[in-house]
């Protein structure tokens, strides 16, 4: 039986629920793969960091942060210095998203390139920044690279494109790709104070105590250019899409909205304009007959558009944090599937 060792950066909600996963998931790998799947470091900026090159507990290190929030054994370490210096084979990325840099995560991965490790990240503030730079370098050392989850969980866009839609060409990207202004504008339609709706998404767990990013429309910048520059090789950063959050958006609109039967969202989209793609992310009103007009709550959408099957549309409904850990689950498979 081979073994297959991996370093993750990070370790929040998604890691732990990976973590968890990959306990309920690891007999049925060894079946499908004759594999053994070893987490030999996890790495975190506030819990300690863990290394074991046999292999670590992951049961005992759930054990430990239910218990005390940090790991019992943990050390300090750098993350630059487990993805330079320890022995692993994919190098999963999972730190906490820099909207205006995606560092130190690019970083990360340029060293886990440079060392000739397969990379997975949930991070998507890599592929928003640096995607073309990063696929050159794992092409030119031989390299896997996968990030399902950075767009919609994981809700298979990417995977579709590549492994079923082959052949078609992207002209058009719209979707409804933040769960926190989609789930705000909602229940301000139903007459809820702003202050409330951010009050139960943060009690909810979705909205963060600062949802500035979300409410002015950052989170939705960077999840559209993931989109763009995996699907249509844009090369552009989050800076170059036309943005505008909700943050000006009043019950009163939505109610006039609703006279002329329309819901307000805040729309990404993405085309091509004389031959160059273009982003922008803004409140729109869509006839309530529009698909992307019955996403409701936490739930997102995204409707590519192609030159042979014209669009088809995916719908992630009410995704919870077991959603992002099969995404980092399905690029793991992808990895095993290909070495």
């Amino acid at each position: 039986m081979r073994e297959l060792k991996i370093a993750i950066l990070g370790y929040g909600s998604a890691g732990r629920a990976f973590g968890k996963l990959l306990l309920e998931k690891s007999e049925a790998i060894r079946g499908a793969y004759d594999i053994e799947v070893q987490i030999v470091a996890i790495v975190t900026r506030s819990k300690g960091t863990l290394l074991d090159s046999t292999g670590i507990d992951l049961y005992e290190a759930e054990k430990q942060l239910t218990s005390t929030g940090r790991f019992k054994e943990g050390i300090a370490m750098r993350s630059m210095d487990v993805v330079t210096d320890v022995d692993y084979d994919i190098l999963i990325e999972l730190t906490p998203l820099e909207i205006f840099s995606g560092q130190p995560a690019i970083d990360h991965i340029k060293g886990a390139f440079a060392r000739g490790k397969h990379v997975i990240s949930a991070n998507k503030g890599p592929i928003a920044w640096a995607f073309d730079e990063l696929c050159t370098l794992a092409k030119k050392n031989n390299c896997l690279f996968f990030y399902e989850t950075t767009v919609m969980d994981g809700t298979p866009v990417f995977n579709l494109m590549s492994d079923t839609l082959k052949m078609c060409q992207v002209t058009e990207v719209n979707g409804i790709l933040n769960s926190t202004t989609n789930f705000v504008l909602e229940e301000l339609s139903k007459g809820v104070p702003y202050d409330e709706v951010i009050a139960e998404g943060e009690r909810r767990g979705f909205i963060e105590a600062d949802p500035s990013m979300d409410i002015e429309g950052w989170d939705a910048a960077a999840k559209v250019t993931v989109l763009l520059n995996v699907l249509m090789r844009a090369n552009i950063t989050p800076m170059d899409i036309d943005r505008k959050g909700i943050e000006d958006i009043t019950a009163a609109d939505i109610s006039a909205a609703a006279s002329r039967g329309k819901v307000i969202k805040l729309l990404c989209n993405g085309k091509r304009v004389d031959g160059k793609v273009v982003g922008s992310v803004k409140p729109v009103e869509l006839l309530k007959s529009d698909l992307l007009a019955t996403i409701s709550g936490t739930s997102s959408a995204v409707s590519i558009t192609t030159d042979l099957m014209s669009t088809v549309s995916i719908v992630e409904h009410d995704p919870e944090i077991e959603q992002t850990a099969y995404g980092i689950l399905s690029d793991l498979i992808r990895v095993m599937d290909q070495i």
